[in-house]
């Protein structure tokens, strides 16, 4: 039996143009109405010159920045992703595993005003990437994370541990993807582990919904912290 982690990049693989038709047709209603605008405007905030995407999928926010005048990279496990990426923009884009960047492995830059990730921390050990990317900030550099809010999805069960997504309701052929589910503390204490401190914590919500559509956390390089 292949581990959780090992079947959640084996999902992505099997997911991938799904994904992209998903992402590019506007399927996802969420995305759609809330959170894609959340994750903008949060990056936009602190008025990056330079911006990198972990995680960066087909690569629409890398081109929602690059529009915009910032210079954006983006990093991306997934092959077929970031082959996708590379040919619908302009912003170079990396395909390295989350191991290779915690290793080390692959140079993606450093020096980043900002490094964003748009549901793209899926894994149950973030600490170690946290930790890295933490490195490849600027002087007063920021880290951006927008995820599934744990009080939304929680399911009468408010513990860290994995759960799987079906992608129910969006059209493709989908592989379901085992995702680790963590509580709000459990966040915080996985950012002052790798050394950053949260400076600002929102729940964008769409004003129809009764529950908030995702948590977006920012934290920047702790004091003392090299």
């Amino acid at each position: 039996m292949p581990t959780d982690e090992t079947a959640l990049l084996q999902s992505w693989q099997h997911n991938a143009d799904a994904w992209i038709e998903a992402i590019r047709s506007g399927s996802i209603e969420s995305r759609q109405q809330v959170t894609n605008q959340a994750i903008l405007l949060a990056v936009l905030g602190r008025q990056p010159g330079r911006v990198l995407d972990l995680g960066c999928g087909e690569g629409w926010l890398l081109r929602a920045l690059s529009e915009r005048g910032i210079e954006a990279v983006g990093v991306d496990g997934d092959a077929s992703l970031t082959a996708a990426a590379r040919a619908a923009g302009d912003a170079p884009v990396h395909c390295a595993s989350y191991e290779a960047l915690v290793e080390g492995q692959v140079y993606i830059g450093s020096g980043y005003d900002l490094i964003c990730a748009n549901f793209s921390l899926l894994h149950q050990d973030i600490i170690p990437l946290l930790a890295a990317m933490n490195t490849l900030l600027a002087p007063g550099g920021a880290l951006v994370i927008q995820t599934l809010h744990p009080w939304s999805v929680a399911q009468n069960s408010y513990q860290d541990g994995w759960r799987e997504e079906t992608f129910a309701g969006l059209a493709g052929q989908w592989r379901p993807m085992p995702w680790y589910f963590r509580t709000l503390s459990s966040w915080l204490n996985a950012l002052d582990m790798a050394g950053l401190r949260l400076v600002s914590l929102q729940e964008p919500q769409h004003p129809q919904s009764p529950v908030p559509q995702s948590l977006l956390l920012v934290a920047e390089r702790a004091s003392g912290h090299l």
